[in-house]
C-alpha cells in the first residue's frame, strides 16, 4: 500500500509540474505522411518519419529536421524583432535561405479560415485545446486540426503563418489535403518536452557559409 501511495503521488506531481508555463527547453516531435495512392505510399514510407527538434527561450525558437530524402532545414523565429529565418538544404533545391517578417501578409490570411473546436487533447500530461484550420491556395484545400497548449513559450512555423488566430503551440495536429486526385494525410505529434537551458547561439540568424538567398522557400 505504501509503494502505491508513492507512486500515486509521483504521478499527480509529475503532471502538476507540467502544467508549469515553460519559457526554455527543448520539444522533439514525429511527422508522418501517408496517402491511398500506392506509388506514392511507395515513396513515403521510403521517407519514412520526419523528427523534429525545437530549441525555445523566452520569445526566440528554433527548430531542426534532418531526413536523407527531404534534406536538412532550420527555421528560427524571433518574436521580438518580428523575423523568421529559414534554411533549406536538399539535393533537388541546393543550399538556400530566406530572411522574412513572421506576421503573415493580409493575403496569406485571406485564404486561412481558423475556428476555435470544442475538443480538447491531454498530450504529455498537456492539456491542449482544439483548432480547426482550412486553408484554400492555389486550387488545394488543406484541412488541419490542431491542438495547442499556452503552457509553452516555442513559437510553431503554424501559429506564425495563422497569426492571432492560432492560439499556442500545437502539441498534436493532423492534416488533410487532395492534390491531383490522390489524399494525403501528415500527421504530427510532439513526443518529448525537456526542461532544459538553450545556448543563446541556437537563434542566431547569420546565413550558412554556401547559402544562397531567396525570396521564399520551396515547400516550406
Amino acid at each position: 500500500m505504501k509503494n502505491i501511495f508513492l507512486a500515486f503521488l509521483i504521478t499527480v506531481s509529475s503532471l502538476g509540474f507540467s502544467q508549469e508555463k515553460l519559457t526554455e527547453g527543448v520539444v522533439t516531435s514525429k511527422q508522418t505522411m501517408s496517402t491511398d495512392n500506392e506509388e506514392l505510399q511507395g515513396q513515403l514510407a521510403m521517407i519514412g518519419d520526419i523528427i523534429t527538434t525545437t530549441y525555445f527561450k523566452g520569445n526566440k525558437t528554433r527548430s531542426e529536421s534532418n531526413n536523407f530524402m527531404t534534406g536538412s532545414t532550420v527555421a528560427i523565429m524571433d518574436n521580438d524583432n518580428n523575423q523568421m529565418f529559414m534554411s533549406l538544404n536538399n539535393q533537388s533545391t541546393g543550399k538556400t535561405y530566406s530572411i522574412q517578417p513572421m506576421e503573415p501578409s493580409e493575403e496569406d490570411m485571406e485564404n486561412v479560415v481558423v475556428t476555435k473546436g470544442d475538443e480538447t487533447k491531454n498530450v504529455l500530461g498537456y492539456e491542449c485545446q482544439e483548432y480547426n484550420v482550412e486553408i484554400n491556395k492555389d486550387g488545394v484545400v488543406v484541412k488541419m486540426d490542431v491542438y495547442t497548449t499556452d503552457k509553452l513559450s516555442a513559437i510553431s512555423q503554424q501559429s506564425a503563418m495563422m497569426g492571432t488566430d492560432l492560439n499556442g503551440y500545437p502539441l498534436y495536429l493532423t492534416m488533410n489535403m487532395n492534390q491531383m486526385g490522390m489524399n494525403l494525410t501528415i500527421t504530427q505529434e510532439v513526443t518529448e518536452i525537456k526542461n532544459e537551458s538553450v545556448p543563446d547561439d541556437k537563434f542566431d540568424m547569420t546565413p550558412p557559409e554556401g547559402y544562397e538567398k531567396t525570396d521564399k522557400l520551396q515547400g516550406m
